[in-house]
């Protein structure tokens, strides 16, 4: 309850001062349109006509949860291709298009966490490493992935490579190196005293990476893939703009193409409540690794 009180405090200050910014931004629309019918609008009934536009400047919550409830539910259960009606998931819910994203995020996740792990490892026990390929991570990082992605893909598609892995291969691109930092700062934990006492005991390299360094390693480790996770799906929301085969990306585009910002919110949402179920299950995770290792 201590931590729930500050989070709730948090949320509803921010969807009142939500509410309050639907009025000024809506309200134009509403006055034109008096305008040109003649007629005169009232405060109180600009205020119901703001949150209750097709395509507002900016939607109001409730149109967002309603809009996330009709393209997940609704279509799956009612819809005409729906789940209960074809056995699949609907190409018009969010889903379907959640799958997708989730499916290249995992993939992506997966590449860039042991990509990151083993150049970590590298990077401690190789002073070549440290010294070459640190730099060129913290480098890599400093060009912008929007416009990286549609390279990524153009190139991988000129050699045959469509799909899945090219939006994947972007998510590792972004998901890599918090995982690196991470790793080696926590396999760099143990201090003089403790490397000390494992050469008492006549352990090896081996003995004393796995024994001392790794599991000294694991808070570290699972706070950077908590990032990483986080990374990977923005990763694949960038590529899948360029691609157009599905996914929480193409959602997004297909919104600012037509105008429908309660379409656009609502993938973001979408995105942002898929985000963090996923750091949520690392988290329980965490907790459960680090019980079980005595560390917590």
């Amino acid at each position: 309850m201590r931590n729930v009180v500050p989070v709730l405090t948090v949320a509803i200050a921010l969807i009142l001062a939500w509410y309050v910014a639907v009025v000024p931004m809506n309200a134009q629309w509403e006055r034109d349109q008096a305008a040109r019918a003649g007629t005169q609008i009232g405060f109180s009934e600009l205020v119901t006509r703001t949150m209750a536009q097709d395509r507002p400047r900016l939607p109001a919550p409730h149109q967002v949860v309603a809009e996330l409830w009709n393209s997940t539910w609704v279509e799956e259960r009612h819809g005409r291709r729906g789940w209960w009606n074809t056995g699949s998931l609907s190409n018009r819910s969010l889903v379907h298009h959640g799958w997708i994203t989730l499916s290249a995020t995992m993939l992506g996740f997966a590449i860039g966490t042991g990509l990151g792990v083993l150049l970590a490892i590298g990077i401690v026990f190789n002073r070549a490493m440290d010294a070459s390929v640190m730099p060129w991570a913290i480098a890599s990082q400093t060009i912008p992935i929007i416009a990286l992605a549609p390279m990524i893909i153009v190139v991988l598609n000129s050699v045959g490579i469509s799909g899945l892995m090219p939006k994947a291969i972007i998510s590792a691109y972004l998901s890599f190196f918090p995982v690196v930092v991470g790793m080696v700062k926590g396999l760099r934990a143990p201090d003089t005293m403790q490397l000390d006492l494992m050469k008492t005991y006549n352990a090896g390299g081996l003995q004393t990476f796995l024994k001392l360094r790794l599991p000294s390693s694991m808070p570290y480790f699972f706070a950077s893939i908590k990032v990483g996770i986080a990374a990977a799906l923005v990763g694949t929301i960038v590529g899948e703009l360029p691609v157009q085969q599905g996914g929480l990306g193409v959602r997004l585009l297909s919104g600012s193409y037509y105008g429908q910002t309660v379409q656009i919110w609502s993938a973001l949402f979408a995105a942002a409540i898929l985000a963090a179920t996923l750091v949520g299950i690392i988290g329980l995770l965490q907790r459960a690794t680090l019980k079980r290792m005595g560390m917590a």
